[in-house]
């Protein structure tokens, strides 16, 4: 398999190759295997929504234009909100969401089809400076709801706590709000609206709180255990974490068919056991439990 480096951005990116002459033919695909080219016509495939889930339909986009150069797929971000309703509007192909459509006001959830390709944890990250690892649960929605204001008042520095929210419409702060805060309401802060964008300014902000995917969290900032549970995939897998979701991409019924191909191509076994672990998140088929739309654990 072609090893192809991707940045991570948190603006939508355009990967361009040029198509080449000849008719249909066989083509080895990224795994090795042999992949059926469907022709030299050009297929243009927009992508949007999800910041949580852009750098993996990002890094499996130029996979599969390398192998399928009549493509030209575009990934843009937006947040969970925004993909939902281009895609129920036909404005775009494909929908990128951390939340099932269902749970969007004013979307049609009738009018599009759900694909589950990935779940990904979300963990409150910090200010590596702050001098607190571990939280409990109370302390958590006690700081996000402004009830606690100073990192001295659980176990940290003498430091105002400096909340960073998502953007209303973010499925990570949909998921968060859900499963970390109990569906109570954050105090007011400043908000963002990329995944990337909150990593920049937790990292370099003294006292800064925010939370993210998995995926985004590295050496330049801290996350936060709760209750002793390390933000860890295996904690997520059996539901000790509680804090995850599924990564949905939804395309339109009777939409375009080969934004619906692109989608099962995210489905395939190497993208499930290579791709989505080396990008940080977790495969569907490593979960224990399994979680409806009304939250119901089995």
């Amino acid at each position: 398999m072609k090893k192809i480096l991707l940045s991570l951005t948190t603006v939508g990116i355009l990967f361009t190759l040029a198509a080449c002459g000849g008719g249909a033919k066989d083509t080895k695909d990224s795994t090795g295997g042999s992949k059926k080219a469907a022709s030299n016509e050009k297929v243009e495939i927009t992508s949007v929504g999800s910041t949580a889930l852009q750098p993996l339909v990002e890094k499996v986009a130029e996979i599969y234009m390398t192998d399928n150069p009549n493509y030209t797929i575009t990934v843009q971000g937006g947040g969970s909100g925004t993909g939902l309703t281009q895609v129920s509007s036909g404005a775009v192909d494909i929908g990128n969401s951390d939340v099932y459509a269902e749970e969007k006001d004013g979307i049609d959830a009738s009018k599009i089809e759900d694909h589950r390709i990935a779940v990904v944890g979300v963990a409150p990250v910090i200010n590596k400076e702050t001098g607190v690892k571990d939280i409990t649960k109370d302390q958590l929605k006690g700081i996000f709801t402004g009830k606690i204001t100073n990192w001295k008042e659980v176990g940290g520095k003498d430091q105002k706590i400096e909340i960073i929210n998502r953007a209303a419409g973010s499925g990570t702060r949909a998921t968060f709000e859900q499963w970390g805060l109990d569906g109570e309401e954050p105090a007011k802060g400043q908000e963002q609206d990329s995944s990337g964008t909150v990593r920049k300014i937790v990292a370099e902000t003294p006292g800064a709180i925010s939370y993210l995917a998995f995926s985004y969290i590295d050496e330049s900032i801290q996350g936060l255990s709760i209750d002793g549970v390390e933000p860890k995939d295996e904690k997520v897998a059996d539901n000790s974490w509680k804090i995850w979701a599924y990564e949905h991409m939804y395309t339109q019924k009777d939409g375009k068919k080969e934004a619906t191909q692109f989608v099962e191509y995210m489905k395939t076994d190497d993208v499930q056991k290579n791709v989505i672990k080396e990008l940080g998140y977790i495969a569907i088929s490593d979960m224990k439990v399994e979680r409806d739309l009304k939250g119901n654990i089995k």
